[in-house]
């Protein structure tokens, strides 16, 4: 069933949850027996017997869990073990780890740490020099996983440990703190500099968006759905919030493409938290790669979840939503309100996640928050061809296309197509509004909005680590205006009057696009 995960890939058949390959070929001086001793000599101390070695390193993070070596010839598909090491435990498997923060609301005055232990007692979280929050603790189990079939029900299984979320309150707005996780029994984690988010109705923000990023070892590892990108746009991610200037992530689906192999959540985590989702807060939308397995009630019947269903997802990122497996919620921040739905779920006219859409949009504080941003993962528009199911439902921009007008959403962001487009104000396919060059013709693309509103600018930013998707050579539409296929991430300025957005390639640190949305008048 490793079909199921998505990932076509050869790996060792070895073990069940993932495992860490080398080629010892990666070591020049195995092969050409560069190393080498005399194991038994014979007469005139001839050597009889001769061994080659060599060396490769692996990067690991604490599972929890003890770990094998095994040195196998034979190849992938049909490996001899030579030699297999004895278990090799970990200093601390019950240590505290991979500390994670969340917006609870609207005030910048709450924010949610969650992290991950061995250790299934309550923890604590200590913070802003001598409060303290104790943790509710969590965990899942392989009866939870869907199908008795599915990777992660099967092979792909591996004990999570326990979940701890805790809630830090009485902070202020745009502010730094520290804080550190843990107990006496298991340890502490390393203080941790964090910032809260700006409150709802402040002038200002800037936050930073993407969707599909996964993983990528740090090793020359072969392992489980490698996402080639990831590594440099967190890094480049990690750069931005160092400079103390982002108040916020949004990561629109697509996650950890654990897709069933639960150890790579630990990997995921332990990637993004210690520069970027440990610092700011982390927020998140559902993915098809989180969600969707037949006979499930995602909306998709693909095993691209490899059997998760949305559980790992739920518990390891705890958004403000207040049903389980309902992950849809919104959230102020300054002059923006982001309304992050699921796609996944069912969101035709009269469903609950429609109804609940449709009193969102309808409640917007506009004075207050006078921007709107409608984000999810499976796109409206898309010229990126096909791939086994269309990019774009025709039955889901019908249901909730007509939303984003009657609201007068301004900017829609979506991924689950790996690259960067930008459309028109477009409504039904056809452009309702084209920005303007202000300021001649290198000037920045300007989208009219406020009291000329005409259509939302739609967004694709699926371009943050899963292998880029190749746009094809001619595309027929009108609405489609800037199509890049490059690695990057977004940035989002937003004061009460501008939005601005920039696409960012990772590697180069390069602006590829930029445009703004105004609610000025343009003359």
């Amino acid at each position: 069933m490793y079909k199921q995960t998505g990932d076509l890939s050869v790996l060792p058949l070895l073990c069940h949850y993932p495992v860490k390959a080398q080629y010892m070929n990666t070591d020049p001086s195995y092969l050409s027996c560069h190393k080498n001793a005399c194991m038994e000599y014979g007469e005139d101390n001839k050597c009889l017997v001769q061994t080659c070695s060599g060396s490769v390193t692996f990067h690991f993070v604490n599972i929890r869990t003890d770990l094998e070596f095994v040195f196998f010839a034979g190849g992938f598909d049909a490996p001899c073990i030579l030699k297999r090491s004895p278990p090799i435990a970990f200093a601390n498997p019950s240590q505290p780890l991979h500390g994670h923060l969340s917006t609870v609301d609207s005030t910048g005055t709450n924010m949610k740490l969650t992290w991950v232990s061995g250790d299934g007692s309550a923890q604590q979280v200590q913070y802003a020099d001598g409060r303290n929050s104790t943790s509710l603790v969590t965990t899942f189990t392989q009866h939870d996983m869907c199908s008795d079939l599915s990777p992660a029900k099967d092979f792909g299984w591996h004990d999570p440990g326990y979940i701890h979320s805790a809630i830090m309150t009485g902070l202020q707005p745009s502010s730094s703190y520290f804080y550190k996780y843990g107990s006496e029994s298991v340890g502490w984690s390393n203080d941790t500099k964090f910032s809260t988010p700006p409150a709802s109705g402040a002038n200002e923000t800037t936050f930073i968006a993407y969707g599909d990023m996964g993983k990528a070892p740090l090793d020359k590892s072969l392992e489980h759905y490698i996402q080639p990108g990831s590594r440099s746009v967190i890094e480049a991610v990690g750069d931005e919030v160092a400079e103390g200037n982002i108040d916020s992530i949004l990561h629109i689906g697509d996650i950890s493409y654990a897709t069933g192999f639960m150890v790579e959540w630990d990997f995921f985590l332990s990637m993004v938290t210690p520069a970027v989702a440990g610092k700011i807060a982390y927020m998140t939308a559902v993915g098809n790669h989180e969600r969707d397995y037949p006979d499930s009630g995602s909306v998709y019947e693909t095993p691209d979840s490899g059997g998760e269903c949305g559980v790992a997802y739920e518990s390891y990122f705890q958004m403000p939503t207040s049903v389980k497996d309902q992950p849809w919620y919104s959230f102020d921040q300054a002059t923006v309100h982001i309304t992050v739905i699921s796609t996944e779920h069912d969101w035709s006219v009269n469903s609950t996640q429609y109804n609940w859409m449709r009193n969102d949009l309808a409640s917007v504080d506009r004075a207050k928050t006078p921007w709107l941003i409608f984000a999810g993962h499976r796109p409206m528009y898309s010229s990126q061809a096909d791939g086994l199911l269309p990019n774009v439902d025709s039955d889901f921009v019908k249901s909730v296309e007509p939303l984003l007008i009657q609201n007068k959403v301004d900017l829609a962001l979506f991924g689950h197509v790996h690259n960067y487009e930008r459309t028109c104000a477009v409504y039904e396919s056809k452009c309702e509004g084209m920005p303007r060059k202000l300021g001649g013709k290198d000037g920045v693309d300007t989208y009219q909005s406020g009291g000329n509103y005409t259509a939302p600018v739609h967004v694709i930013i699926g371009m943050a680590g899963f292998t880029l998707d190749i746009f094809p050579t001619k595309v027929d539409n009108d609405w489609s205006l800037v199509r890049i296929s490059e690695f990057g991430y977004t940035k989002v300025h937003a004061t009460k009057e501008i939005l601005s957005f920039e696409f960012v390639n990772s590697e180069t640190k390069e602006v590829r696009d930029s445009f703004q949305i105004t609610k000025v008048e343009i003359n």
